[in-house]
């Protein structure tokens, strides 16, 4: 830890340029606005819980989906990198049994670490995945004890990011380093962070959001083995590609979703359950194929289709992967479209059969095919039926390409990110 006078001048002389420059893979003229920020939350600290304590800067990235659309619950294969968007922490010890977050733009927290039990009030909000972290550390052998910290996100709630998710890691590592000499591992880091989301919050997510966010860089997950998941990082330089990662918010309603977002997980376990399984990665795919005809009259035909997204959606994430890692980028595209088709074709979650009138995720993915002209490539981000679009855009095209989405669905809904090398950072401190 350091005194924030000493931390003041360490982000003023440069100190720490070269570590922001490894985090986040920022070229030299992006250095001043990331230190300035720094400076800003190091300032609010000071301000809000008093000067020249003992302090350190934290960092926890979005995330955005690359491959496997709606595998992971279903003990897929998913392809995810960390974003160079994230949550940014001044944190440091209060000496007391309580944790007090002070978070720009939202209520502050004050969380008692005497009772860890699970508040039904607090469902939802930013102390239930306080207390939820704080709880499962402690279960796992790690005593926490009272902290301070303010914290700022570029991280927007709502764009398919995982703002969340991006919290939840922040969260991890400020009790990781403050209280357990850094001996928590990033994956399990993740852990803690869907287990606080799952159990605390109260939204039964899967892992890939935590875990992508967390080990930072290009990541292929395999959920086989929920418990313990295997995790590859590929050493990938997205940028060297000549092409941009473009996410578009369609600005579509997310109102009155959850049962459109609930029913592809019930739909294929339907399926799974028809072989007496759990979930549809351990399904035979040529027995599947087999049993259509009894498949349609017990689950439905959606759910059929749905599961066929599964099979191909999975091994297409293991393709991407491949793909970057035999640097065939031309083949990674292809592929990107087509996990995009069958999203559309199969899994179905590009608007939602309740309201057939609002479509701006097809709309914004037909758009975004006729600028890109064959080139690029371009898919559903996320969860679908509302959200974000991802787009692969070859620089030449990308001033254009933008300015047009905009004009169509608003000033700054396309979102022009870096794939960023590190996940959940201790900055300094």
């Amino acid at each position: 830890m350091l005194r924030q006078s000493s931390l003041s001048a360490e982000i003023g002389n440069g100190a720490l340029d070269s570590r922001l420059r490894a985090m986040t893979g920022c070229d030299p003229s992006e250095l001043p606005a990331l230190c300035a920020r720094l400076s800003h939350v190091l300032s609010r600290y000071g301000k809000i819980f008093g000067p020249d304590g003992e302090v350190g800067l934290f960092s926890g990235p979005g995330r955005t989906e690359i491959g496997g659309n709606h595998t992971d619950h279903q003990r897929g294969r998913v392809l995810a990198a960390a974003i160079n968007l994230d949550a940014l922490a001044c944190a440091g010890p209060n000496g007391t049994d309580t944790i007090h977050i002070c978070s720009a733009g939202y209520p502050d927290i004050a969380v008692s670490l005497g009772d860890l039990a699970v508040q039904p009030g607090e469902a939802g909000t930013s102390a239930a995945l306080v207390r939820g972290v704080a709880a499962r550390f402690t279960a796992l052998g790690h005593p926490v004890s009272g902290f301070n910290a303010y914290i700022e996100s570029t991280v927007l709630g709502g764009s398919g990011l995982s703002s969340s998710a991006a919290y939840e890691v922040l969260i991890g590592v400020i009790v990781n380093h403050l209280f357990c000499q850094d001996a928590v591992s990033l994956v399990q880091i993740a852990q803690i962070g869907q287990y606080a989301e799952n159990v605390y919050f109260g939204k039964p997510c899967g892992l890939m959001d935590q875990l992508a966010s967390a080990v930072g860089g290009i990541v292929s997950i395999d959920f086989k083995d929920p418990e313990t998941p295997i995790v590859h990082q590929i050493d990938y330089d997205l940028s060297a590609s000549g092409h941009a990662l473009c996410i578009i918010d369609s600005g579509a309603d997310h109102a009155d979703l959850t049962e459109d977002y609930a029913a592809i997980p019930r739909e294929m376990g339907a399926v799974a359950a028809f072989f007496g399984k759990d979930v549809l990665r351990q399904v035979d795919y040529e027995a599947f194929w087999q049993n259509i005809p009894a498949l349609r009259k017990a689950a439905g035909d959606r759910a059929v289709l749905r599961a066929i997204h599964f099979f191909d959606d999975n091994l297409c994430a293991q393709k991407q992967a491949t793909a970057l890692e035999s640097d065939n980028f031309v083949q990674f595209l292809n592929l990107v479209n087509q996990s995009g088709i069958s999203s559309s074709e199969h899994l179905q979650n590009l608007y939602s059969a309740s309201a057939p009138g609002q479509q701006a995720l097809p709309l914004v993915i037909a758009l975004a095919r006729r600028l890109l002209g064959g080139t690029g490539a371009v898919r559903v981000h996320g969860g679908g039926f509302a959200g974000t679009v991802q787009a692969f855009v070859p620089f030449p095209q990308l001033d254009t390409f933008r300015g047009r989405i905009e004009a169509a669905f608003g000033k700054g809904c396309c979102h022009v990110l870096r794939i960023r090398p590190e996940g959940g950072a201790v900055i300094a401190g």
